[in-house]
């Protein structure tokens, strides 16, 4: 069995042909068009030029991930149907379902956070690891899912405002060090010895000090709440103020 993967949900262009046998799956061609370049000047993502450049970059994508290939083989058509940015994921949709339509070959939709997750059991036994606790964390994405089988799930929690990604990218441009924000604070965190702690105890009556945190002191939001929610958006204001 042949699968082409398309996905969109975001800045990226990708597509992936997929060969399955039995158990075993081999990615016969992957190709990933990156906009990173294009969007570093707004420090994040900019939807309507993401799919601009999604609408440009498919067909390229395309014809380079299928070369050397008979698109007659191609047994389904899979698509990232969200979550992500609604612009950039209808790009792909429609792409796809014109190239169903005209292979004449089915279609299947992907959620993508689930493809995040059943990515990490390839090569397992997945009828070994059940119940699991999942915890998924991206650009636009932060939760903790309970897994009780394949698309069996259950969200124990989840962010309040941002994504730890979103959380990087917001807190690299207050310092003014571009985009992704990820790799840009941590090739800054790199340059820095972090003192490790021996030993602390954490009390909503004592506060920490300071000092145990090389003299920036950042907030630990919800530790003590009675539930698995997340929440990033005190650490912007947190560096904005340090």
């Amino acid at each position: 069995m042949i699968i082409l993967a398309i996905e969109t949900s975001c800045d990226d262009t990708c597509m992936a042909l997929l060969e399955i046998k039995g158990q075993k799956m081999k990615i016969r061609n992957n190709i990933v068009s990156s906009q990173v370049k294009l969007h570093a000047k707004y420090g994040g993502i900019y939807p309507f030029l993401a799919k601009r450049e999604h609408q440009k970059n498919l067909p390229l994508v395309f014809k380079k991930v299928i070369k050397g290939v008979d698109v007659a083989q191609i047994d389904f058509i899979a698509i990232t149907k969200g979550p992500g940015l609604e612009p950039c994921l209808w790009t792909g949709i429609n792409f796809a379902k014109k190239l169903a339509k005209e292979l004449k070959k089915p279609l299947i939709p992907v959620n993508h956070i689930e493809a995040h997750i059943l990515v990490n059991f390839i090569d397992s036994n997945l009828q070994k690891i059940f119940p699991a606790i999942c915890l998924v964390v991206s650009g636009g994405h932060t939760q903790l899912i309970l897994m009780k089988g394949i698309g069996k799930y259950k969200i124990l929690g989840e962010t309040r405002d941002d994504a730890a990604g979103e959380c990087f990218d917001k807190t690299a441009r207050i310092l003014g060090l571009g985009y992704p924000g990820g790799p840009a604070i941590a090739e800054q965190a790199a340059k820095y010895k972090i003192h490790p702690v021996k030993s602390f105890t954490f009390s909503k009556r004592i506060p920490l000090k300071a000092e145990l945190f090389n003299r920036v002191k950042l907030p630990r939001p919800m530790i003590f709440q009675k539930n698995y929610d997340f929440s990033f958006s005190g650490l912007k204001t947190a560096v904005l103020y340090n």
